[in-house]
C-alpha cells in the first residue's frame, strides 16, 4: 500500500484530469490519452480498466505506462482513469460506474480510500468483472480478487538490516520520520525496519519519531524537531525518498549531513540519484511497472481463459546502494537508474 504522497513529490508530468474522467484512444494518438489499440480476441474485444489515484505522480505515471505497453503487447483495449487529488474516493468510484458501463473484463485500481472504495468493488466483483488491487490493499484485503504489490514489511526489513551492519554495533540514536497514524504502508515499511534492525517498539534507541506524510518540507521539520529533542541522532528512517531528502536538508543546515546514515524507501529516480550522490546510504526500490504489466496479463487470462488471478503476488523490492554492508544483499546505483521511476 502506499499514498501518492509516498511518492517523489516532482512537477506535474501530466494534466491533472477532472475525477473520475476516462481517457480511451488507439495506439498513437497524442495527449494524455492511453496508447492501447482495441483488438478482437476470441471473444470479441477485450475492455481492462487501470484507475489510479492520480494522473501526476511520477509512480502512477509508471504504472499506466507499464499498463499502456501490456495492454498494446496483448492487444486489448486499455481504459485508464484517476482521482483528481489524492484521497478522491468519489471520482474513483464514478470511474468504477464508468468503466463497468464499458464493459470491461476487468478493473485494476489503487484506492485512494482503502475501505470506503470496497462498496463500488463489490458490484464490479458482482458483475462478472475481475478486480485487482495495484501497490495499495483494500481493507478488506479480500474486497479484490487479488493484489499487485510490494512487500512493504520486507523493503522496510531491508533498509533496516543494512542500517544495523553499517553501524558495526556502535549505538544507535534513530529518528522514524514516518507517514501518518492509521496508513498500512507506513506502519509495514516502520516495522520492518525495526524488525531489521533487530529492535522492538518502544526500544530506547528509538529516540524520535515524527508523521511527515512522504512530504519533503514536512520531511525537514520533522528532521529539525528530531534534532532539537535529539542532537546527537545518527541514524535516520524514513518513509520514503521525499522525506529523506527533507531530512538531508535539515542536516545539512547543522553540518551534520556527512555523519547522520539516512534509509529509506521507493526507488524512484528522483530517489535513487540521492542514494549515487550519497544523500541517502541505501534505498528499497520498488516496481509499479510491474504492478501494472503482471495485472494486465492477469485480466486478459481472465478474459481469454477464464482464469481469475488470486491472492497476493509480490513485485518484488531490491535494496539500492552504493556503499556495501556486510552481510546483507544489495544492487548498486547502475542496476537501480536502470529500473527506477519517475
Amino acid at each position: 500500500m502506499a499514498l501518492t504522497n509516498l511518492r517523489t513529490k516532482t512537477p506535474a508530468v501530466l494534466a491533472v484530469v477532472a475525477a473520475g474522467a476516462l481517457t480511451l484512444a488507439a495506439c498513437g494518438n497524442s495527449g494524455s490519452s492511453t496508447a492501447s489499440s482495441a483488438s478482437a480476441g476470441d471473444g470479441g474485444e477485450v475492455k481492462v480498466g487501470l484507475i489510479t489515484k492520480t494522473e501526476t505522480n511520477p509512480f502512477f505515471v509508471k504504472m499506466k505506462e507499464g499498463a499502456e505497453s501490456e495492454a498494446k503487447a496483448k492487444g486489448v483495449t486499455l481504459m485508464t482513469a484517476s482521482g483528481k487529488f489524492d484521497g478522491d474516493n468519489e471520482g474513483q468510484v464514478t470511474a468504477i460506474e464508468n468503466m463497468m458501463a464499458a464493459g470491461v473484463k476487468g478493473i485494476m485500481i489503487t484506492p485512494n480510500d482503502s475501505k470506503a472504495i470496497v462498496p463500488a468493488l463489490a458490484k464490479a466483483r458482482a458483475k462478472g468483472i475481475l478486480v485487482i488491487a495495484l501497490d495499495t490493499p483494500t481493507e478488506p484485503q479480500t474486497a479484490t480478487d487479488a493484489l499487485f504489490a510490494t512487500d512493504n514489511l520486507k523493503a522496510g526489513e531491508l533498509i533496516g538490516q543494512y542500517a544495523k551492519a553499517k553501524m558495526a554495533g556502535k549505538p544507535a540514536k534513530i529518528a522514524t520520520l514516518d507517514l501518518a497514524p492509521g496508513i498500512s504502508v507506513g506502519k509495514l515499511r516502520h516495522d520492518g525496519f525495526l524488525k531489521g534492525y533487530g529492535i522492538a517498539e518502544g526500544d530506547p534507541s528509538v529516540v524520535c519519531s515524527q508523521d511527515t506524510s512522504g512530504d519533503q518540507a514536512k520531511g525537514q521539520t520533522a528532521m529539525e524537531n528530531c534534532l532539537q529533542k535529539a542532537p546527537d541522532i545518527n541514524v535516520v528512517y524514513t518513509i520514503n525518498e521525499p522525506a529523506a531528502l527533507g531530512a538531508y536538508n535539515a542536516l545539512k543546515a547543522k553540518g551534520r549531513e556527512k555523519d547522520v546514515l539516512i534509509v529509506s524507501v521507493d526507488g524512484g529516480c528522483t530517489g535513487t540519484k540521492a542514494v549515487k550522490s550519497g544523500q541517502i546510504a541505501a534505498t528499497s526500490q520498488q516496481y509499479p511497472l510491474k504492478m501494472a504489466s503482471q495485472g494486465v496479463d492477469a485480466v486478459v487470462d481472465y478474459a481469454k481463459n477464464g482464469k481469475k488471478a488470486s491472492g497476493y503476488t509480490d513485485t518484488g523490492v531490491t535494496l539500492i546502494s552504493d556503499q556495501p554492508a556486510s552481510g546483507v544483499d544489495a544492487k548498486d546505483t547502475a542496476f537501480g537508474l536502470a529500473n527506477c521511476w519517475g
